[in-house]
């Protein structure tokens, strides 16, 4: 992979100022079929979502869900179980935390290794799969690969015991999953991964002054984004829901505003809620300038598949966390062939320390003011 930095040529530090394009889709899958018998046991899907970044909405049509004792059957062979689904949803109406049932089937108790969602394609009679983004009335085509036709392949094995319930939750990262091509064509490219199901995770407010700002707020673990969230549009609540149970290290950020950062938020347990802050006293974030950092970021050798994405990280000081700021598709129909920008506040992050007393006091770390580290 090759990238090139604004005008630095291979260097990796840029004194720039960001725009948020971190966000991610979850959803929450099981599955169904023909045959659990009189054994009791059964397979729940749900469906839930995090906002994409960019998109009023990012509408998928479902077609069903398939699970396998073998992973390495084909879509033809026998030993298929199948949930139907067929319908279309917008993922965006499903953020902090809230739930789509999508069904619940007999299953035979197994060990179960292959798991496959399974969209419907495009065609000239409507639009199965779209987008809307933001600020647009128009419904533009999500181009689909072959492969949502015989299901995307996902890795997850899981057990079926008889007499209980096997409930299976997908996280569908959109911001990775959705990839502009050039000449407003939209690509998608799935990236899912299974989560825990249960409902714990982190709960807060934003100040509704900064709703009309692309704010975002993520729960990270040294810069890698595990969970993301846009709040409410009219309360600033957000819920950064069902997170494996660990420390994070929660972000926010807003266009054209300073970004900030409460370190070590608990998640105890898989039914734990850490509180960050109230309506009566939300997360405010103070307004900043911005610079820019641009250039090139491609695959070598080139993928019909893959794509290159690029991110900037900062340090808010010495023993302070290491963040994700923003995060990029770069553009591989561009010229020059993938070109990426990414707009970055040039005011002093702020952070603060959790604790379960409230308000959480964040001061601003002057140390690493507009510097960032960005990586492709």
């Amino acid at each position: 992979m090759q990238m090139l930095a604004g005008n630095s040529g291979s260097k990796w530090w840029n004194r720039v100022g960001v725009l948020l394009a971190g966000a991610a889709l979850m959803a929450s899958v099981g599955c169904g079929g023909d045959g659990a018998g009189a054994s009791g046991a059964s397979l729940a899907v749900s469906l839930t979502d995090s906002p994409a970044c960019g998109f009023d909405e990012v509408n998928v049509t479902v077609r069903k869900v398939r699970v396998h004792t073998s992973s390495s059957a084909t879509e033809d062979d026998a030993g298929w179980v199948d949930i139907a689904v067929n319908r279309k949803i917008n993922l965006l109406d499903l953020n902090n935390g809230v739930l789509d049932k999508l069904g619940e089937v007999p299953l035979r108790p197994g060990n179960y290794t292959q798991l496959r969602l399974v969209l419907d394609p495009n065609t000239d009679a409507g639009l199965a799969n779209s987008i809307v983004a933001s600020g647009a009335d128009l419904e533009t085509p999500l181009v689909t690969p072959s492969a949502v036709q015989s299901g995307i392949k996902l890795v997850h094995a899981f057990t079926v015991a008889a007499g209980t319930r096997v409930d299976l939750l997908l996280d569908f990262d959109a911001c990775k999953s959705i990839v502009k091509r050039g000449n407003g064509v939209y690509a998608l490219k799935p990236v899912i991964k299974t989560i825990p199901f249960e409902l714990n995770g982190i709960d807060g407010y934003v100040d509704t002054a900064l709703l009309n700002s692309g704010v975002m707020v993520t729960a990270q673990q040294n810069g890698v984004v595990v969970g993301a969230t846009a709040p409410r549009p009219t309360t600033g609540a957000f819920f950064l829901a069902r997170l494996p149970v660990g420390s994070y290290d929660v972000v926010l950020t807003a266009n054209g505003h300073a970004s900030a950062v409460i370190a070590s938020v608990p998640v105890a347990s898989t039914t734990s809620i850490s509180v960050l802050s109230t309506a009566g006293a939300p997360i405010a974030l103070p307004a900043s300038a911005t610079n820019t950092v641009s250039g090139t970021a491609t695959l070598n050798p080139p993928s019909a598949t893959e794509v290159a994405y690029v991110q900037a990280q900062q340090t808010l000081g010495s023993g302070t966390p290491v963040v994700t700021l923003a995060s990029v598709a770069a553009d591989d129909s561009s010229d020059p062939a993938g070109a990426y920008a990414l707009v970055l506040p040039i005011a002093p992050p702020l952070l603060g320390q959790f604790s379960p007393a409230l308000p959480i006091s964040l001061i601003a770390q002057p140390g690493n003011t507009g510097l960032y580290r960005v990586g492709a």
